[in-house]
């Protein structure tokens, strides 16, 4: 039986953002944003659902704990690409995406899978929502049968925007972003993967990030939300 990264692998490990970090950043972009209740919901969940293929199995249980740690960056990061010095929000967040949705178990491990993904990161702790990145990666004994099946992936970015609840709030109040300088940005595209004796497959992929690109500075992650807002 084929092993591989589940469909709804950018909503299903994770539980979405953490009860601090979205107070954190719902208390930056969006409560100071007066009356927004639309970026409330798109911060919280409250938008469309994670698209996934109709035909795409379950996902898989297991995912890791809520309270794990990056790995040191000692350990190295694999075939994870190293985050690009880009400094406006949706291109940032179509190279981030790319980044999450690509993955080689053949020459990376776990760790090193773990340590360059929390490379992308903003180092501002009160908006950094790492749950919610770690829990793209499938648990250790997921990721161990997928490197035994050499299971790969690459990725190709369609399009990335600013949902139109973000774009409002924006319009509304330019002036709010400034306290923490987050965007929040849909991105899709189109997941392809691969593993012995020839075996492939390809799947649409969806995902809402949100990025901190203050002025002056490369952009960061801050973090996944839950569902997917277009």
């Amino acid at each position: 039986m084929r092993k591989r990264f589940p469909s709804s692998s950018l909503s299903s490990y994770g539980s979405g953002w953490s009860t601090n970090q979205r107070i954190a950043i719902g208390a930056t972009v969006v409560a100071v944003l007066l009356a927004l209740a639309g970026v409330v919901a798109l911060l919280t969940g409250g938008g469309n659902g994670q698209q996934t293929p109709d035909a795409a199995p379950p996902a898989p249980t297991g995912g890791p704990s809520h309270s794990e740690a990056a790995p040191k960056p000692s350990s190295g990061s694999g075939s994870v690409p190293k985050p690009p010095q880009i400094a406006e929000p949706v291109a940032y967040a179509k190279a981030a995406a790319q980044m999450l949705w690509s993955y080689d178990t053949r020459d990376t491990s776990r760790d090193q899978q773990l340590a360059g993904m929390r490379a992308w990161m903003t180092t501002e702790t009160k908006y950094a929502d790492w749950t919610s990145v770690a829990g793209q990666v499938p648990d250790p004994v997921l990721w161990s049968r997928m490197a035994d099946q050499d299971q790969h992936a690459t990725a190709h970015i369609t399009e990335g925007h600013y949902p139109g609840a973000f774009k409002q709030a924006l319009a509304e109040d330019p002036s709010a972003i400034t306290e923490a300088y987050i965007y929040v940005v849909t991105v899709n595209g189109k997941q392809t993967l691969s593993w012995k004796k020839g075996g492939s497959g390809a799947e649409e992929r969806a995902v809402t990030l949100a990025v901190q690109c203050r002025p002056n500075h490369d952009c960061t992650l801050a973090a996944i939300a839950p569902s997917v807002t277009q």
